[in-house]
């Protein structure tokens, strides 16, 4: 079986832009490498045997505490990176879906150590990736929302 840390092949992932009633943003602050301590989207790696939309849900449900409706897929996110000596030292292709809150309280919970609910207007202030920041600009285009 391919581990995550010098995978043998590509690993899934899915990734949540999740927009709330008042057209929020759920962040989720990284508590474990690749990307420690950096804020991104709630979401992960897909299991054996599960549909996409029911790994989103669940990344989601984990991560924040939140419960989504599954919306249409935004965007395909490939991140790799190597080693000092070159190796490949994670390569996770990430599918990245739109969703709605349809419940839940948001709270931090597996994978990651903080949760925020942005106003898309303030998101220079969590220091995004740009394909982040991109990413979600696209979803809220998609949902109607000035992005």
């Amino acid at each position: 079986m391919s581990g995550r840390r010098y995978p043998d092949r590509p690993v899934v992932g899915v990734g949540a832009i999740v927009l709330t009633a008042d057209a929020r943003v759920v962040l989720v602050r990284r508590a474990q490498p690749p990307r420690e301590g950096e804020w991104s989207l709630p979401g992960g790696v897909l299991e054996i045997g599960e549909p996409l939309a029911s790994g989103v849900a669940r990344e989601v449900r984990e991560e924040t505490g939140l419960d989504v409706n599954v919306g249409p897929l935004v965007d395909t996110f490939e991140h790799i990176s190597r080693d000092e000596g070159g190796r490949v030292q994670y390569h996770y292709v990430v599918l990245d879906y739109l969703c709605r809150v349809r419940g839940g309280i948001a709270r931090a919970s597996t994978d990651v150590s903080d949760v925020a609910l942005a106003d898309p207007r303030d998101l220079a202030s969590y220091d995004l990736r740009p394909e982040t920041l991109a990413v979600i600009l696209k979803a809220c285009r998609l949902a109607g929302l000035a992005g």
